[in-house]
């Protein structure tokens, strides 16, 4: 099963402090806008996004179809297939994407020490 492109999204109490402190570690903006209060950044192949106010805890997040770049990718395992895989394995889903919808969906799971994944396909 290929989950695409991985990312940390971490909730930030202060949004401007936390980008500062990530550029100093080397990372640089790749997408968002500070003003609506979430930024991407990148340093190489890793990706951290900074959400200040959008969710309660850090999460995971996965993108099928992308790369770590946001480029779309030929071949993927679309986010309706990841999630009749996850279901067929017993794991239980918060959210579900429609089944009979097409093109971009998400899934949110835990995982058994109730960190959250989000399973996010934007194509």
């Amino acid at each position: 099963m290929k989950l695409g492109a991985f990312s940390v999204s971490l909730n930030v109490k202060d949004i401007k402090v936390s980008k500062i402190f990530y550029e100093r570690l080397g990372f640089s903006l790749f997408a968002g806008d500070i003003d609506q209060h979430y930024v991407i950044m990148k340093n190489g192949n890793s990706i951290i996004g900074l959400f200040q106010g959008m969710f309660e805890q850090n999460i995971l997040t996965f993108n099928p179809g992308w790369d770590e770049n946001a480029n779309a990718l030929a071949s993927y395992d679309d986010v309706r297939s990841i999630q009749d895989h996850l279901k067929k394995h017993n794991i239980t889903l918060e959210r579900e994407v429609d089944k009979n919808s097409s093109g971009p969906g998400s899934i949110v799971l835990y995982d058994p020490d109730g960190n959250t994944i989000l399973i996010d396909q934007h194509v």
